[in-house]
């Protein structure tokens, strides 16, 4: 038989913070208040340090930190779906509210561990006490009412969380200016000579947006001597269906009207779709805008006037807030700023 000539792999030896110590000349626990960042360290040993461990190819076992400090380094996303919901049909405001959040967790040195939960099956929000993540973000559909109570009540016992979504207000939320983007959008119709201008919305629905959104419209119509018309959406069809149902209403029953104000733009998108179907010219005989500044509005025919809140800012009040409920800190800012993207649906002029 031929003699082995195969090599044994040479055993890798793990670089210590002790080798790293040694190499800049400073002892362990210096090495070890360096990399974290103490401000007890000087700059120039700090320098030292750093330089020392990319030479030795060092990285500080993360994981061996966080056992010491008691923090995973993780945010848990929860995504609330409509109960069967298909995921590739999530509301496009959700996803993008999604990947703003896990971009802000990102730049502060979070992970992000993100599950769509839609029924009592798959429900889980105890992923503080599984170590799996130091505080849980929840946003998604408010109509998934059982999902937001199962929250609710975990909240009560000490987790850290914040939601975007919530039917409820004794929780801790962060929400666009729907009251004032309302407003905009109202005024905005107002200044572009509409006078007979209808809101397709709801007062009572458990989506707390729609409601605010509403009160802002009609108080703007107010304030211009105007009376508000609010057209109810049709609970249980999907948002571009209740946006169709409420033009056909509106014509059915004899309303006159020259602009509409919905309350999301898949409504208004729908809307948009039974005005071309009545051959209703928008915006020469009909203006419209939306609420929530989804992708889609921008390549539809007209494209959609809307009501955008600041996508970075929501993931960043999210992400911050959350963060300050895990130190035991106050974090009060609840509204996110919001911005007309007026397009061609709306231009009367």
């Amino acid at each position: 038989m031929g003699e082995n000539t195969t090599k044994p792999r040479p055993r890798q030896i793990r670089v210590t913070s002790f080798d790293v110590a040694a190499e800049a000349g400073v002892s362990q626990s210096t090495v070890s208040r360096a990399l974290a960042g103490d401000p007890v360290v000087s700059e120039a040993t700090r320098l030292r340090v750093t330089e020392a461990a990319r030479k030795l190819n060092y990285f500080v076992d993360e994981n061996a930190a966080r056992l010491r400090t008691g923090r995973t380094g993780t945010l848990a996303v929860v995504v609330v779906c409509r109960p069967g919901e298909d995921r590739k049909d999530l509301n496009p405001f959700h996803s993008a509210l999604l990947a703003s959040l896990c971009g802000a967790a990102s730049l502060r040195g979070y992970e992000t561990l993100v599950s769509f939960q839609d029924g009592p099956e798959n429900f889980n929000g105890r992923y503080q006490e599984q170590r799996k993540a130091d505080g849980l973000a929840v946003i998604g559909t408010t109509e998934n009412y059982s999902a937001w109570e199962y929250f609710r009540a975990l909240s009560s016992q000490g987790m850290h969380w914040v939601c975007w979504g919530a039917p409820f207000d004794d929780v801790e939320w962060i929400r666009s200016d729907n009251h004032g983007g309302a407003r905009l959008a109202t005024r905005h119709l107002i200044e572009q000579g509409c006078r007979k201008i209808v809101c397709i919305g709801s007062e009572t629905s458990p989506q707390r947006q729609f409601g605010e959104r509403y009160d802002g419209y009609a108080e703007e119509m107010r304030a211009a001597g105007l009376e508000p018309v609010l057209i109810a959406i049709d609970k249980g069809h999907a948002r571009e269906e209740q946006g169709q149902r409420a033009v056909a209403a509106l014509i059915e029953q004899g309303t006159e009207f020259d602009a509409l104000f919905a309350v999301c733009d898949p409504i208004a998108l729908g809307a948009l779709d039974e005005l071309h179907a009545r051959s209703l010219a928008v915006p020469a005989t009909v203006a419209l805008v939306g609420f929530d500044g989804i992708r889609a509005g921008a390549y539809s025919a007209p494209p959609l006037t809307s009501v955008e809140p600041d996508f970075r800012a929501a993931g960043e009040m999210m992400v911050d807030k959350l963060i300050a409920a895990i130190a035991g800190e106050p974090h009060e800012a609840r509204r996110v700023p919001v911005r007309l993207l007026v397009r061609e649906s709306s231009r009367k002029a």
